[in-house]
C-alpha cells in the first residue's frame, strides 16, 4: 500500500489538475467543519532526520533536504571518461525529469531519512555505485545532491563538497519504484545558465515572485520584521529614560 502511496504522490507531483490533492492547496478552512477543534491537537508531528544522517553529512545538508523550496530532478549515467555534455556532480547529465512539489519532498524525507529501517548505517553494500537520478533539494540559495543508485541500492549524499554514502539495500523495493516512476519523466535537458534562468539574485521581479514572497513570509521576510520591532522598541525605551522631571538636562553659567 505504502508503495501505491509514494508512486501517486509522485504521478501527481507533475499534474497541474492535482495542486488541490497533493499539492498543498487545500486548508482547513475548505474541509468539514464537523470536530475541527480536533484537528489542531492531532497535528501530525515534526519530521526530523535520523541522526546518523546529521553527524555524517552535516546539519544543513539535512535541513536543506527536509525544507526544501524546490527539488530539481536529473537523470544521470556512469562516467566514461568520453562524455563532452554537461555533467552533475561529475556524472554525466542524460535529461531531466521534473520538479517536484513539497509533499513528495515529505514522502522521500519521511520513507529515506527519518525511517531507521530504510537503511542499513552498520554494512556497506557490496557492489558499485549505478548512478540514476540526482535529486537537488533547494533552499534559498544553498543545495543538498541527492544520488539514487540502482540496482545497486544506494544513496550517495553531496554537500558543500563532501560525500556520504549509505547502504539502502532495505528499501531495494521503494527506490526502484521511484526510479522507474522517475525515468518516464524524461526530458532533454538544456542549460538554464544558456536560457538565463539562473538569477539568484534574491530580488522580487514581478507580482507572481512578489505573492509568493507574502504568501511565505518566514524565513524570507519574518527576520526582517522582528528585526525592525526589536529597533523600535529600543528607540523606545532610549526615549522613555530621557524624558520626564528628572532627565531635565540644564545648564549653569
Amino acid at each position: 500500500m505504502f508503495y501505491k502511496i509514494l508512486f501517486a504522490a509522485l504521478l501527481f507531483s507533475f499534474s497541474a489538475s492535482a495542486q488541490g490533492i497533493l499539492g498543498g492547496d487545500v486548508s482547513l478552512d475548505s474541509q468539514p467543519q464537523n470536530n475541527s477543534w480536533t484537528r489542531e491537537e492531532q497535528a501530525a508531528p515534526e519530521l526530523k532526520p535520523l541522526y546518523q544522517f546529521e553527524n555524517l553529512s552535516g546539519t544543513n545538508a539535512m535541513k536543506n533536504i527536509f525544507e526544501a523550496e524546490q527539488i530539481f530532478c536529473y537523470e544521470v549515467f556512469p562516467q566514461d571518461g568520453e562524455h563532452k555534455g554537461y555533467t552533475l556532480d561529475g556524472f554525466p547529465i542524460r535529461g531531466f525529469c521534473g520538479i517536484l512539489n513539497q509533499t513528495v519532498r515529505d514522502t522521500l524525507a519521511a520513507s529515506f531519512f527519518a525511517n531507521p529501517t530504510a537503511v542499513n548505517f552498520e554494512e556497506a553494500e557490496q557492489c558499485e555505485v549505478q548512478p540514476k537520478i540526482i535529486l537537488r533539494f533547494i533552499r534559498g540559495v544553498d543545495y543538498t545532491d541527492v544520488l539514487l543508485s540502482a540496482p545497486c541500492h544506494a544513496f550517495v549524499i553531496f554537500y558543500a563538497g563532501t560525500v556520504s554514502a549509505y547502504n539502502y539495500k532495505p528499501s531495494a523495493e521503494l527506490i526502484d519504484t521511484l526510479v522507474k516512476n522517475l525515468q518516464t519523466k524524461h526530458q532533454e535537458f538544456v542549460s538554464p545558465a544558456l536560457l538565463n534562468q539562473v538569477m539568484p539574485i534574491g530580488v522580487i521581479q514581478n507580482e507572481n515572485q512578489r505573492k509568493i514572497v507574502y504568501k511565505t513570509k518566514e524565513p524570507i521576510r519574518k527576520w526582517e520584521e522582528k528585526a525592525t520591532e526589536k529597533v523600535k522598541k529600543q528607540e523606545a525605551e532610549v526615549k522613555r529614560q530621557n524624558t520626564g522631571w528628572n532627565k531635565l538636562k540644564t545648564r549653569l553659567k
